[in-house]
Formats: structure tokens, C-alpha cells, sequence
């Protein structure tokens, strides 16, 4: 016996059935917010983040700008953005990305309770341009708000094969020192225009 098959069945020998039934979870209410934007603008400010809502689509450029006065090398996947006709597909690989400084990226859903924002990967060729891009905006229909990360999960689907990611504000760590350290080793500023 090779002593891989020993370790193994060693631990099934101790291995014990697991009887104990899952709990109801038929009378959990999860909870509600009076103003979803304002909850999720106060999540995300308090992880570095800001959210800024715009009435119309047609704004979206000259607020992104206002914001971005120095960006240069733009990727835009959104829908009715023109500050950049590079969607980020062009690249080879990953490593071509760590020259953009602004990525603007399409959310499907918001979550107020963190600040969260549900981005499907398949939009975009490299799931890496989330976080090597300088600072990331993400837009998202300001409709598409949910109160918890309960009603978050009930509206992902996993399908298919693929890649996604919930994102809240820009690159954080708060590890040494229990300092928190805004855009440690990703995006430097994140911002979500709800529209």
C-alpha cells in the first residue's frame, strides 16, 4: 500500500457520518433597508468606494471625465460609454493590461448591505483588467439594487461555465497594522455610477 492509500484510509476509518439535518431556513427574513441607494453609497464609501448616480446614460461621459481628468489609456465595455473604443480585447495576455489607468466595466447588480457589485466576467476577454487597471468605474442600472448578499446569490447563476466576481470599491487591505491601505495591490480608486 503506497502511503498516499494509507493516509486515506486512515482518515476514512475516523471519518463519522454527518447526520444532523440542515436548519429551516424557511422563516429567515433578511434585511430592508428604507433607501437602498443611500445604504449602498454608505457601504461603499466606508471601503473606499463612492457612488454617484446619474439620471440619464447620456451623462455618462462627461462624469466619468470630471472625475478621471488624468486617464489615458482607457478600457470601456459599457454600453453608450465613448470615452474609449478599447474594450480590452485586443490584448494577448493579461500582462498587456498594467498599462490602463482607468477601467470602465459593466455591473449586473448592486448589493446595499456592503457595497458590493456583481460583475460577469464574460464581457470582458481578460478577468485580470479588474484589477491591474489604475482605477476602476463600474456602471450599473441604478434598478438593479438588492438589499442583501441573500437576494445577491439568489440572482447569480452558475450555469454555465465561466467567471465572476463581486467587487466593492477599490483595492484594500487591512492587515498590518489594523490600518486600513486603500488601492494596496489593485485599482487605486473605485467608483459605481448608477444610472
Amino acid at each position: 500500500m503506497s502511503s498516499k492509500e494509507s493516509i486515506l484510509q486512515s482518515i476514512r476509518q475516523y471519518k463519522k457520518e454527518n447526520t444532523v439535518t440542515l436548519p429551516d431556513d424557511t422563516g429567515f427574513v433578511p434585511m430592508s433597508f428604507e433607501n437602498l441607494f443611500e445604504q449602498f453609497s454608505t457601504a461603499l464609501a466606508s471601503v473606499g468606494g463612492k457612488a454617484i448616480v446619474l439620471e440619464d446614460r447620456t451623462q455618462l461621459d462627461e462624469a466619468i471625465r470630471a472625475i478621471m481628468t488624468e486617464a489615458e489609456h482607457i478600457v470601456c465595455n459599457v454600453p453608450g460609454c465613448s470615452l474609449s473604443s478599447d474594450d480590452g480585447s485586443k490584448y494577448a495576455t493579461p500582462h498587456d493590461l498594467a498599462h490602463i489607468d482607468l477601467a470602465i466595466v459593466r455591473g449586473e447588480f448592486a448589493v446595499a448591505e456592503n457595497g458590493a457589485v456583481w460583475i460577469n466576467a464574460d464581457t470582458t476577454r481578460h478577468r485580470a483588467l479588474y484589477f491591474l487597471a489604475q482605477h476602476i468605474v463600474i456602471v450599473v442600472d441604478k434598478e438593479q439594487i438588492v438589499p442583501t448578499m441573500h437576494e445577491a446569490y439568489a440572482r447569480v447563476s452558475f450555469e454555465k461555465a465561466g467567471y465572476g466576481v463581486f467587487v466593492s470599491g477599490p483595492s484594500k487591505t487591512a492587515d498590518i497594522e489594523q490600518s486600513l491601505v486603500i488601492g494596496a495591490h489593485g485599482p487605486k480608486s473605485g467608483y459605481v455610477f448608477l444610472v
